[in-house]
């Protein structure tokens, strides 16, 4: 096992920052029928995804097996968050048709389970929850079976707009912390770490059979030991699921990488999760928060002997 690495060596003031992604950072292109039937489904419905707009390495895999990570309510953000590849600034009116052109899409895959997140909209007090628990009513309509994790903002804590996501009754619900408190102004100045564990613990408190998920990049100049601090918080919290995954600098305009994980070290991040009580965890260099989420709620559901509510 690789020792963790002591703050002081990692290049927190830049000077010793990577050159060279290590040769564990290999992403394949995307290519195939499949993907190509995917992208085209994207483009005829006027859909956006994660997987491009944040420029996701395991957009090729994914989309090759005919999954993808649906984005709402348009391609523009109002936050401006320093790791995240998606445009900022003022964005259109809401699409309230759009819940119904993703659930027929979904249909058209002939998904099992399905992933929804959106661009944070904070001109709206709500959020912009509505569409969520519209699109996740709609699912259920039209692809009977088909499991529903949603991917959410913060909502700034907003307990009422959670509700509204929480009374549609999604089998995961996930939002990530993305990084350790420390650094949440700097990597995300517009959150709150407070709003992230309102999120998750008024989550587990409107509905206790949700399964609740959350994420944490690694590489921003962090220690290990900050990590495991946020690791435990998660899982006080009462989070189920946990991803942790290697920060990747979508350009020299974005957040610069600090340091490369190892995988020996991501693989003691994964142990020491499990220790602290995590039903399932994810932990990689190319781990991201939608990867492999069919089998973890399937594996889950056998696991726990729970029912998923997409099959009641």
């Amino acid at each position: 096992m690789v020792e963790p690495v002591h703050p002081d060596q990692i290049g927190v003031l830049n000077e010793e920052r990577p050159k060279r992604r290590p040769e564990w950072i290999k992403v394949r292109a995307p290519s195939g029928d499949t993907y190509e039937m995917v992208r085209g489904l994207m483009r005829s419905k006027q859909l956006h995804t994660v997987c491009e707009e944040a420029r996701c390495p395991n957009m090729g895999e994914c989309w090759g097996a005919g999954t993808a990570t649906f984005l709402m309510m348009g391609d523009t953000c109002t936050r401006s968050c320093r790791f995240c590849d998606i445009k900022t600034g003022r964005p259109a009116p809401l699409d309230w048709q759009e819940p119904n052109r993703i659930a027929q899409s979904v249909k058209a895959m002939n998904l099992r389970h399905v992933v929804i997140t959106s661009v944070n909209r904070d001109e709206r007090p709500d959020g912009g929850a509505p569409i969520f628990a519209m699109v996740i009513r709609r699912i259920r309509q039209v692809q009977p079976g088909c499991s529903i994790e949603v991917l959410i903002p913060d909502f700034k804590g907003n307990r009422d707009a959670l509700k509204i996501v929480m009374d549609a009754q999604p089998e995961i619900l996930n939002h990530n912390v993305e990084t350790v408190p420390r650094l949440f102004r700097q990597v995300q100045p517009q959150d709150r770490y407070e709003w992230a564990e309102a999120t998750l613990r008024n989550a587990k408190e409107l509905d206790p059979l949700v399964l609740t998920k959350s994420g944490i990049m690694v590489g921003l100049g962090e220690t290990f030991d900050e990590v495991v601090e946020v690791i435990e918080d998660l899982a006080s919290w009462g989070v189920d699921i946990l991803t942790i995954g290697q920060y990747l600098q979508p350009s020299k305009q974005h957040m610069p990488i600090a340091r490369y994980y190892h995988p020996d070290e991501f693989a003691e991040l994964k142990r020491i999760a499990l220790d602290r009580g995590f039903k399932w965890v994810e932990s990689g260099p190319l781990v991201r928060s939608s990867y492999r989420a069919e089998q973890q709620v399937r594996q889950l559901s056998q696991l726990y002997h729970f029912r998923l509510r997409a099959e009641q």
